[in-house]
């Protein structure tokens, strides 16, 4: 069984969970993403203010496959976002980015349990996180790379899993915590330091899709500020 199930499975677990708890939305602008080796998938729910899965599946014509995952509050809730980011070849995760990043309150519940939950694991392969990662990611931030046994994969995935389970259950509780304007601010400034990131567009770029494309993709539908 190459990396490439697990993960697919992974994939495949999380729509249909999600078709079941929350609602798909077609959002303006996001068909134009959704080709050949290309699919995005956008949610809404009670709990979640959107919800978006975004999948480049090259593994004939580049040997990779990428995953990037986000959960964001509604506006009125102070609670983090949920993130997972995975890019990986038949035998190898070269890269898998989780974290619960703060929106209004850096040291919220949510982040704290994450933390607690991360310090019963260590790996020996983290990477260090750049400037514009740092301003928006917890602490508790787990970047790994060069993930190339089962044993290692299954643990990151299964964790993942986990916590997003958790997620969904923890975030219903700190709905109207927040004002919706100071939720916009917060959840705009992740948005504007996520569109920083280099490797987001040079990786899709390498991975065959059109640098037009990409460039929009990130710019209006991986990231969208709130207006």
């Amino acid at each position: 069984m190459t990396v490439w199930n697990y993960l697919i499975d992974w994939q495949e677990e999380v729509v249909d969970n999600l078709d079941s708890v929350a609602e798909r939305v077609n959002e303006p602008g996001m068909d134009r993403f959704n080709q050949p080796g290309w699919i995005n998938l956008v949610w809404e729910s009670g709990w979640a203010r959107r919800i978006h899965l975004d999948v480049v599946d090259a593994r004939e014509t580049k040997g990779l496959w990428m995953m990037h995952f986000c959960i964001f509050p509604h506006l009125d809730n102070s609670g983090p976002i949920y993130g997972l980011d995975v890019i990986a070849g038949k035998n190898k995760v070269t890269g898998f980015f989780h974290d619960l990043s703060p929106t209004v309150d850096n040291n919220h519940a949510m982040i704290e349990q994450f933390g607690d939950v991360l310090k019963d694991h260590s790996w020996k392969k983290e990477r260090e996180l750049p400037e514009w990662a740092q301003a928006i990611f917890s602490k508790h931030m787990l970047a790994v790379g060069n993930v190339n046994t089962e044993e290692e994969l299954l643990k990151l995935l299964q964790l993942s899993w986990a916590n997003l389970e958790d997620y969904g259950t923890e975030i219903q509780k700190y709905a109207g915590t927040c004002t919706a304007e100071l939720g916009k601010t917060a959840q705009n400034r992740y948005a504007y330091y996520q569109k920083q990131n280099p490797h987001t567009p040079r990786t899709m770029t390498a991975l065959g899709l059109n640098e037009e494309d990409v460039r929009a993709f990130v710019q209006e539908c991986l990231f969208p500020d709130i207006e």
